[in-house]
């Protein structure tokens, strides 16, 4: 299988469970890895035969616009709809990232991974 893996994506959104947050919002971070035959591409060095990373970019951008409670449940839509948007997309692999969730404490981000 090959890869195509995009990282740091960034978006600021509102998701979470907290009312607090879904007025003030947050900075997430998506890093995607993209799984099918590429092999396609390889050969022919035209766009038509792999992931415009353009169009992977504005999916999940246009996916973080709605508001969420849970981190598992955004990477999920995220899956769900970059599997059906982009038909040579075999597996996916994503990390999403919450940073500085709001909690008693310090923290960097808070993540989810989901392989599907």
């Amino acid at each position: 299988m090959d890869y195509i893996v995009l990282t740091g994506m960034q978006f600021y959104a509102y998701h979470g469970v907290e009312a607090q947050e879904k007025k003030v919002g947050n900075t997430f971070f998506i890093d995607l890895k993209l799984g099918g035959d590429f092999s396609k591409a390889c050969q022919s060095d035209h766009i038509d035969d792999t992931i415009n990373y353009a169009s992977i970019y504005e999916t999940v951008s246009t996916i973080m616009a709605t508001p969420c409670n849970l981190l598992e449940h955004l990477a999920e839509k995220i899956c769900k709809r970059l599997k059906s948007d982009f038909t040579q997309i075999e597996s996916i692999e994503i990390r999403l990232s919450k940073t500085n969730p709001p909690l008693i404490g310090q923290m960097e981000s808070a993540s989810v991974i989901l392989v599907r």
